[in-house]
């Protein structure tokens, strides 16, 4: 039987298993006011997978955006909490207050999460998030729901510089170590205290011991998670079938990384840190800048099929790759804790598909127990999801629900 057949004929038998299979862990409802092109927006759900279509600049990777936002930073897009609020054409300026709502079912219990920034009539704007009514943290909102996604911004990912595949790999991380973000934002800025010493020209040890022992405790944590991660990671890869997302072979490529990967606990990794950017100061001095530190390591994808490393890929490889990479992911976290079971946005990634392929990652998504949303340009792009989705039309601020 031709290769194309049979993987045609997988899709076929894992979509009778999941026909009938709702997820697990679903948003059964979302409301927004004042995000992005939405004055007001609540969406009719019934906690299948969700599949928006619309014309480019309806709004669809909005309502994406603002599921992001219940994880920890700055979503999607990456845009400040000021940047989302809705701006209406004629307005001078977007009021920086906006809100989001879900209602999220989860192992068969129900929570309500709203996220928000408000600002006072003197223009003070403060950021509030509530599960079950009752205020909390970002990190402690991002323990209830985990979300992964994948944008076209993260396209050619494996051939960009090692910043980019750094981000990448935090952000998965992220989903796993809820805490990761707050580690990453002092790491961020013991850093730059660290580099406006050296711009200064300032050598009182003082100083610098102060803020390494900051950046040193921040970069063990980071470097620990990552290493941890890691693994989870590798046995999602592992655990997925055969199919048209080829499995990838994952290492991490930072001194740190490796000593947390051999067993240093937070409290070696701080110490070795710490020594690195003591006797890195008259290098780092000379180069203005922190030369050493989990902000230099990469990682590191290998095509397992053909033994290639990610970066010397074809791009339709590439790409294929990387919704490999999302899909493992979504499968560690679900198989490290079935109430883990995250949410997975989706933004135009089966635009370029061929049908088979869609169908694989429709029938995939369907089996991971976390809600997919997905959105397209054409409806049709979502003939094979069927009735495991619900299918809405997103045009003019709107998002009608096909029947």
């Amino acid at each position: 039987m031709p290769a194309h057949s049979a993987l045609l004929r997988g899709a076929h038998l894992s979509e009778a298993v999941a026909q009938d299979a709702r997820p697990h862990t679903a948003l059964t409802r979302v409301a927004l006011r004042e995000f992005r092109s939405y004055a007001r927006l609540e969406l009719p759900l019934d906690g299948r997978h969700v599949c928006l279509s619309g014309q480019n600049g309806a709004g669809k990777t909005n309502i994406l955006e603002a599921i992001s936002l219940l994880a920890p930073g700055r979503g999607l897009r990456g845009a400040s909490l000021q940047e989302v609020a809705h701006a209406p054409p004629g307005r001078a300026a977007a009021p920086a207050s906006w809100a989001i709502s879900a209602r999220l079912e989860q192992g068969g219990y129900e929570r309500s999460l709203t996220l928000g920034l408000e600002t006072s009539p003197e223009g003070r704007s403060s950021r509030e998030a509530r599960l079950d009514g009752a205020e909390v943290t970002a990190t402690a909102l991002a323990e209830v729901v985990r979300v992964v996604w994948l944008t076209p911004s993260m396209d050619g990912v494996f051939a960009a510089g090692a910043a980019d595949r750094r981000k990448l790999y935090d952000r998965l991380v992220l989903a796993h170590r809820p805490e990761h973000g707050r580690l990453a934002t002092a790491y961020e800025k013991a850093m730059r205290e660290r580099n406006a010493l050296f711009e200064a020209g300032r050598t009182d040890p003082f100083w610098f011991e102060a803020i390494e022992t900051r950046l040193a405790e921040a970069g063990a944590g980071l470097a620990l998670n990552r290493a941890q991660v890691l693994g989870r990671l590798q046995a999602g890869v592992d655990a997925r079938g055969a199919g048209p997302f080829p499995k990838a072979d994952l290492g991490l490529a930072g001194p740190f990384e490796e000593m947390a990967r051999q067993g240093a606990d937070l409290i070696a990794l701080t110490g070795a840190l710490r020594e690195a950017l003591r006797e890195s100061r008259p290098a780092c001095a000379r180069a203005g800048r922190t030369l050493v530190g989990p902000h230099r390591s990469d990682l590191e994808v290998v095509h397992r099929p053909k033994q290639m490393a990610a970066d010397r890929c074809s791009t339709g490889e590439q790409k294929a790759l990387l919704v490999g990479l999302i899909l493992a992911n979504a499968r560690a976290l679900s198989d490290a804790d079935a109430g883990s079971r995250p949410l997975l946005l989706l933004d135009e990634a089966a635009a370029h598909l061929d049908p088979v392929r869609r169908e694989a990652l429709y029938s995939e998504l369907a089996s991971l127990g976390g809600q997919a949303w997905l959105t397209g340009a054409d409806p049709a792009l979502f003939t094979a999801f069927g009735d495991r989705a619900q299918h809405f039309d997103v045009a003019d601020g709107t998002a009608r629900q096909r029947a």
